[in-house]
């Protein structure tokens, strides 16, 4: 893209800012809370283009600047000055137009949103939930180097360790933007602790990420949801929760369940639960924009298709693979303790990569 139509299209956004502006601060538009929360996100996006539109033209106009010195100056001090500038400034413009030609694709509308976290052992038997178990541990570790808040929702504990299932939802900033991409199935090639004798079994688990629900995204009427209560399951002994504060929530229209067994409290139970089938039912209508969006681009993210092998984390060799990239490090055990941020920003990379040919900027 030239420079100059680049920053015809800056521009253009300048008077859509402005208009913004203006919107958010009427009683009507404040009083309707989705389109309020709608326009304040784009107001929020618009503000990081327009910020990196006039670090864009500042650098543009100090380029320019140095080169009339280049061309009319003759004290070889300012020339040298000048030279200088541009050698710095020069080499960084095109990664700067990459940027700026990325925040004006539009991404997806979900990305700012909490997420809500499925972790199931697939096949494996012991060794898969083990698996589920440690994946589970990993996220925690990486969610805590974010910054975010994590909580469990429900959980069906292994018979030897680890999770035949584990639910949590995460909180903070542009949660759902960044663990989208786990979604999909994850295998492990390791020695199980079950083996004895020392050979290398192939297990699997799969791994959901919804994006969290607003309650003004999707309108569940009380009559469509079931409320069922029961008692927490729990290791034994002390733990188990005797009282009847355990919710399993059904939604008769879908046939979808949830339940909820982590607080002692049977509201809170219930307020995690509402918004995980909330979450659950608008992950149907998500899912037909994902699928739209991989119909026309290599997407990176899931389309929902929970056969679809992601990575594989080969034990014997320490190496961890992500096949929709093809890349490859060998970091296992700080991987697993939470080191994803690399891969993470790799399929980044390459959805962006994407995203700029399907918007031909």
């Amino acid at each position: 893209m030239a420079e100059n139509s680049l920053l015809e299209k800056l521009e253009g956004l300048k008077h859509k800012f402005d208009e913004i502006s203006t919107l958010i601060t009427d009683p009507s538009v404040i009083g309707d809370q989705k389109r309020y929360v709608k326009l304040n996100k784009e107001y929020r996006d618009l503000e990081k283009i327009l910020e990196a539109e006039k670090e864009y033209r500042t650098m543009l106009g100090n380029i320019a600047e140095a080169k009339s010195i280049l061309d009319t100056e003759t004290d070889p001090e300012m020339r040298e000055m000048a030279k200088t500038e541009l050698e710095e400034l020069q080499p960084r413009l095109p990664q700067m137009e990459e940027d700026i030609k990325i925040l004006l694709v539009p991404a997806d509308p979900e990305d700012g949103k909490n997420a809500i976290v499925e972790i199931r052992g697939g096949t494996g038997g012991d060794e898969a939930a083990i698996f589920a178990g440690d994946l589970y541990r990993m996220y925690q570790k990486y969610c805590e180097t974010k910054g975010w808040k994590t909580s469990v929702t429900s959980f069906s504990e292994g018979t030897n360790g680890g999770y035949k299932e584990v639910v949590f939802e995460v909180n903070g900033e542009n949660v759902y933007g960044t663990m989208k991409y786990e979604s999909g199935v994850h295998r492990v090639q390791r020695v199980p602790q079950t083996e004895t004798q020392g050979r290398v079994h192939t297990s699997a688990a799969t791994v959901a990420v919804l994006p969290e629900a607003d309650e003004f995204d999707i309108e569940l009427k009380e009559s469509d949801v079931r409320v069922d209560t029961f008692c927490s399951s729990g290791a034994g002994g002390q733990s188990v929760n005797t009282t009847y504060s355990a919710i399993r929530l059904v939604h008769v229209p879908t046939g979808i369940t949830v339940q909820c067994q982590d607080e002692k409290s049977q509201h809170k139970n219930k307020a995690k639960a509402m918004t995980e089938l909330r979450s659950r039912i608008y992950a149907i209508e998500h899912q037909k924009y994902l699928d739209d969006i991989a119909g026309r681009r290599k997407t990176m993210v899931s389309t929902g298709d929970r056969s679809a092998k992601i990575r594989t984390y080969n034990y014997p060799q320490g190496r961890i693979t992500d096949h929709r990239i093809n890349f490859t490090i060998y970091n296992l055990s700080a991987f697993m303790d939470g080191d994803i941020q690399q891969v993470i920003d790799n399929l980044i990379i390459a959805e962006n990569s994407e995203r700029l040919k399907e918007s031909e900027l």
